[in-house]
């Protein structure tokens, strides 16, 4: 098992910045692939952000309106995952998840096999 935990979300005005955290434990893999989606009020949860390695190879994905504001990253040795989140828009406001899977990286969502809990970001105008 692997529980995810995720930190790091608040309030903040549109242009700000945020950085999440999700920090992995229990029976973390050496190769697996790490992703960060959302899911706003009455819509389905959808891809943000993913990121996998296989030695020192590191790949990333982005879902197309993140691109260029968003940066995923990792801390192999803390276990961590981060997003960080810049020129914040009022339509990023969701409740963001860690996910984790062993394998490649995908963005898509039911290939992923343990989530964290969430933390809200609220963006306002």
């Amino acid at each position: 098992q692997v529980q995810l935990v995720e930190s790091g979300g608040g309030l903040v005005q549109a242009g700000g910045s945020l950085r999440l955290s999700c920090a992995a434990s229990g029976r973390t893999f050496s190769n697996n692939a790490m992703g960060w989606f959302r899911q706003a009020p009455g819509k389905e949860r959808e891809f943000v952000a993913a990121i996998s390695w296989r030695g020192r190879v590191t790949y990333y994905e982005y879902e197309d309106s993140v691109k260029g504001r968003f940066t995923i990253s990792r801390d192999n040795a803390k276990n961590l995952v981060y997003l960080q989140m810049n020129s914040l828009k009022p339509e990023d406001t969701a409740v963001y998840y860690c996910a984790a899977r062993q394998g490649s990286l995908t963005v898509r969502l039911p290939e992923y096999d343990y989530w964290g809990q969430g933390t809200q970001v609220t963006v306002s105008s």
